[in-house]
């Protein structure tokens, strides 16, 4: 046996719950693929397994309390074996060829090579949650006729099928042939189904996540991690599946999400939304929905007009929600509305949904601000006693709390607040890193060295730590705090908590172990595992972080360094925007301001940001345009190579434009595989978004629209800033002004 998988006892996530389950032996990231007791955990640490008179094998709690793992059917000379295939069986000692059980009988959210789907059997379910793993709301499994076809189902509805199998191992996804290396050939029947993996002796899994989602990934040598090649979200066709008052988006991660004025139930994003203010009646006010399915249940009338439609829906207390155009006349809907869905592309329109009154929204106002004022004086309080901490030297141990430190931890506890930042001791990160090991270390940016780590609850993080002889620091630490821990969007990273002792700064983030869009993007292997739709859901959900960032949040906020490696992605190829140490908060009023320390990074900088310190949603917009066209064509904007008769990506671009052949431009690997009318219109995005003037540009909210709207009429670009200089390679830029504090950061080669 060479060991390549473990069987032992476990407890997942923030769980203090102990399971039974198989992971591989030797992957640091360790992601368990079977559990025994999904549905019966044990309550303590006190459990064993052992063989009882009847040569089962079972599990036994420190309360005498047990569990079978596994029947040995009487058999009196049986023996526990686990396989380097995965599969854990009981089988007769004298006749090991005889297996009396096995694990790939009864699989639970993972599908290995060498595992046979069986005409009406369901093969996977999912957990219940990242932390809980009975079973969850989604199964999958062959067809009810035919096993040579996988279905996937939520609480028995069936929402996404694979194409029937015709003797071609890529029949099932032919999705797989766009990459580079197709990862899984399938083989099947009427009656089996199974697959192996390509290259065969590669570490593969196909997982059915706790949201329904359906993920290829092979583990990667030289990344020691697991790489998404594949992934099949969960559908807004399902009937209900965000619940009452909830939207669906497809193109977001989840993709349930609640409207203005509501906040979703606790525990699932898929119960539904609920007022956080109820309906007054008299003075209720209506909000714009735009690109919007509509609800079930519509009630029309024949009344004309939007302003009398309006009327008539105000009219009555329980009319929830109204929509008017001139071809389909006036609608209304009564009581709880279900099976919305935004970013909708066929029969789209502008639904208005009921919500409370003015002074409702001054209280919701009110509600939100007063945490933000205890926050911002928490940060006050650090900021105070970091200026003075770094004037003593350093002189005192590690762990020591001053007074300021301690009051300030004390003021953030007693504010009753909507994130989940924290203040984490030095100890706790020093240990959780392993004392800051160079095993641990991700790598390194202007801001510090990036550790990947864990915390005492199990819970992966990565923490940045400023190093001491950093040109930044100070300011970025403070102005991340400030701004990331108050901003929830599923595409911006998530910002844990912070570390404060001594001379020591440290933030603590979740952690992403896909690592960043740079590490796939300019490496040519690994471009290829970037195939189309990865990279529109990718090009969509940066767009969708602007937006919250430009438009939607509380803060209104300018990026001012969004560039490659600051695109972080999840477990599933999800992208979140990081790195807010040169963020700015502006005044949605005004549209534009002026700083003297300008920051940022060459060849993603707006010139009138670069030329004058003027910054504006609009420098933004004009790193996203440098980033899609990046995306788009696997090339960087900023470095030494030229590129055809130009210096620089945008030059290239703009060349190619007036030529007349801008498909030259689309990644080689995406030519053929993708909809190259899709693909020339991200291109044609890209160069409205770097015009010289910021007045030209577009918004962010006109970008999303530009690229999801395929029938749209998009004006001709004009010319791009910067097409005359020379676009120097990040890495040649002065740090004073250039940001390289990201978490992605360049990988060590000892990795």
């Amino acid at each position: 046996m060479s060991r390549i998988f473990v069987l032992g006892f476990f407890s997942p996530g923030a769980s203090s719950k102990r399971y039974v389950g198989i992971w591989h032996n030797d992957v640091s990231e360790r992601r368990v693929v079977w559990v025994a007791n999904r549905n019966d955990p044990l309550q303590d640490t006190s459990g064993i397994l052992k063989f009882d008179n009847s040569s089962n094998l079972i599990v036994l709690d420190g309360r005498g309390n047990s569990f079978t793992v596994a029947y040995g059917r009487g058999v009196q000379d049986v023996e526990a074996a686990m396989l380097d295939n995965g599969n854990f069986i009981l089988r007769s000692i004298t006749n090991q060829a005889k297996i009396i059980w096995q694990s790939f009988d009864s699989p639970t959210d993972t599908w290995f090579p060498g595992i046979n789907i069986t005409l009406g059997a369901k093969l996977l379910t999912s957990w219940k949650s990242y932390d809980d793993p009975a079973v969850g709301d989604y199964s999958f499994g062959p067809g009810i006729t035919n096993a040579s076809q996988l279905i996937i189902w939520w609480k028995g509805i069936q929402f996404w099928t694979s194409l029937r199998w015709n003797g071609d191992t890529n029949s099932l996804i032919p999705e797989l042939t766009s990459l580079g290396i197709i990862p899984v050939l399938f083989q099947c029947d009427n009656l089996t189904c199974t697959y192996t993996a390509n290259p065969r002796d590669t570490m593969t899994k196909i997982v059915l996540d706790p949201n329904g989602s359906l993920n290829i990934a092979q583990f990667s040598p030289v990344t020691e991690s697991w790489t998404l090649l594949w992934r099949q979200p969960p559908s807004c066709e399902v009937s209900n599946i965000c619940g009452v008052f909830g939207i669906c988006n497809n193109n977001m991660s989840p993709i349930c999400h609640c409207p203005l004025g509501f906040e979703q139930q606790a525990g699932d994003t898929r119960k539904g939304c609920t007022r956080q203010i109820q309906l007054q009646c008299n003075g209720d006010r209506f909000v714009n929905m735009s690109n919007m399915r509509f609800p079930d249940s519509r009630v029309k009338l024949s009344v004309m007009g939007d302003g009398k439609c309006q009327l008539e829906c105000m009219k009555n207390c329980s009319c929830t929600a109204y929509t008017y155009s001139v071809l389909d006349g006036c609608s209304l809907w009564y009581g709880n509305l279900t099976n919305m869905q935004d970013g909708y592309k066929s029969g789209a329109g502008t639904l208005y949904l009921r919500v409370a009154n003015s002074s409702g929204h001054k209280l919701l106002w009110i509600a939100g601000v007063l945490p933000s004022i205890g926050f911002l004086i928490f940060c006050l309080i650090l900021f105070i006693w970091i200026s003075r901490s770094k004037n003593k030297g350093k002189g005192k141990q590690d762990g020591h709390h001053s007074i300021m430190t301690s009051d300030a931890i004390k003021l953030w506890e007693g504010e009753k607040t909507s994130t989940y930042f924290a203040v984490f001791s030095f100890s706790q990160i020093r240990n959780g890193t392993d004392k800051f090991s160079t095993e641990n270390m991700l790598g390194e940016g202007g801001f510090g060295p990036v550790y990947k780590g864990h915390l005492p609850d199990g819970q992966e993080i990565a923490v940045k730590r400023l190093a001491a002889n950093s040109g930044q620091g100070l300011t970025e630490f403070k102005n991340e705090v400030l701004l990331i821990a108050k901003l929830q969007h599923s595409n911006l990273v998530r910002l844990l908590g912070c570390c404060i002792e001594e001379e020591e700064m440290l933030l603590v983030y979740e952690y992403m172990p896909n690592k960043s869009l740079d590490f796939f993007l300019f490496e040519k292997s690994r471009r290829a595992l970037l195939d189309w739709e990865m990279r529109m859901n990718i090009i969509e959900g940066v767009a969708q972080g602007l937006i919250y960032l430009h438009k939607h949040s509380r803060l209104r906020v300018i990026h001012r360094d969004l560039k490659a490696s600051n695109i972080l992605l999840d477990t599933d190829m999800n992208p979140k925007i990081s790195d807010f140490g040169m963020a700015r908060i502006f005044d949605p009023k005004g549209t534009q301001a002026n700083t003297k320390r300008v920051v940022g990074t060459y060849g993603y900088m707006a010139p009138e940001y670069a030329m004058a310190g003027n910054f504006s949603t609009k420098s933004d917009v004009f790193s996203y345009g440098v980033l899609l066209l990046e995306i788009i064509s696997g090339m960087r904007n900023a470095g030494p190579r030229r590129h055809g008769n130009s210096v620089s990506l945008l030059g290239y671009a703009w060349e190619l434009w007036n030529e007349g052949r801008c498909h030259e431009l689309i990644d080689k690997p995406l030519r053929g595989r993708c909809p190259e009318n899709v693909a020339l219109r991200c291109i044609h995005v890209s160069l409205l978004c770097v015009q010289e003037q910021a007045a030209d540009r577009p918004s962010m909210t006109e970008v999303i629209s530009m690229i999801t709207n395929g029938s749209a009429t998009l004006p001709d670009p004009k010319q791009p800033g910067f097409l005359s200089m020379l676009v120097p390679n990040e890495t040649d830029v002065a740090e004073e002004t250039c940001s390289l504090n990201g978490l992605s950061v360049t990988i060590l080669d000892g990795r």
